[in-house]
């Protein structure tokens, strides 16, 4: 990873875009996320162009293009395999992890495609599960743009304003992050079972209660 890094730090502008935009794309496209997180090649896109070697909105915009890209091509993936991609023995070893992305997925539809961008685990596979569950593309497309969006100009600007304190920043930022939105998850639950609970009793009573006023 090291060396990954200071190669990334220390190569042309125009390879550097290229290859941050393809750690980017492969996250979600073919999973590379297991192995390098995407927010690591973002925050390195940020860190390089504080180096006034590119342009900040141009690596913004790259970052935020790719990510959109790849979660559309592991959507893509996702739907054209369907279940058979829980066979493959990349995701055999990671039974747990997709059991609680499935779950997530279910209960929360888009939302969990957005919310997912910002936890590792849930990056590299929600778009393959939203295909495979056949979510509408264009609904999806809203909630991966949005989360592409905010991740990928957030995790820039990150190393733009961090420099070379990308390593702290990454690490720190990817863990925060993660706990930030399981809360948000948590809190979505309880908020979803107590109006469930709230709807129950009323809707007994409304059936008890008779069609109409009764006439005099």
């Amino acid at each position: 990873m090291n060396a990954i890094v200071e190669g990334l730090l220390n190569m042309s502008p125009a390879l550097a875009f290229t290859l941050v935009a393809c750690l980017v794309f492969a996250e979600d496209a073919v999973f590379v996320g297991f192995v390098i997180p995407g927010e690591t090649a973002a925050v390195l896109g940020g860190v390089i162009s504080s180096r006034g070697e590119v342009p900040l909105w141009g690596m913004a915009a790259v970052v935020v293009a790719a990510a959109i890209a790849g979660d559309t091509v592991g959507y893509e993936v996702g739907k054209h395999v369907g279940p058979g991609l829980l066979d493959f023995r990349l995701m055999k070893r990671r039974r747990r992890g997709l059991a609680k992305a499935q779950a997530f997925l279910r209960k929360r539809g888009g939302s969990a495609v957005f919310l997912g961008r910002f936890v590792a685990f849930f990056r590299a596979v929600m778009p393959a599960l939203a295909g495979a569950s056949r979510m509408p593309y264009p609904r999806f497309l809203v909630f991966n743009a949005a989360g592409g969006l905010v991740w990928g100009t957030g995790f820039v600007l990150l190393g733009f304003f961090a420099g070379n304190s990308y390593d702290a920043v990454a690490k720190v930022a990817g863990r925060d992050i993660t706990a930030v939105v399981v809360l948000l998850g948590v809190l979505g639950l309880v908020i979803w079972h107590l109006r469930r609970d709230r709807r129950e009793p009323e809707q007994a009573v409304d059936r008890k209660s008779p069609d109409g006023p009764a006439s005099s």
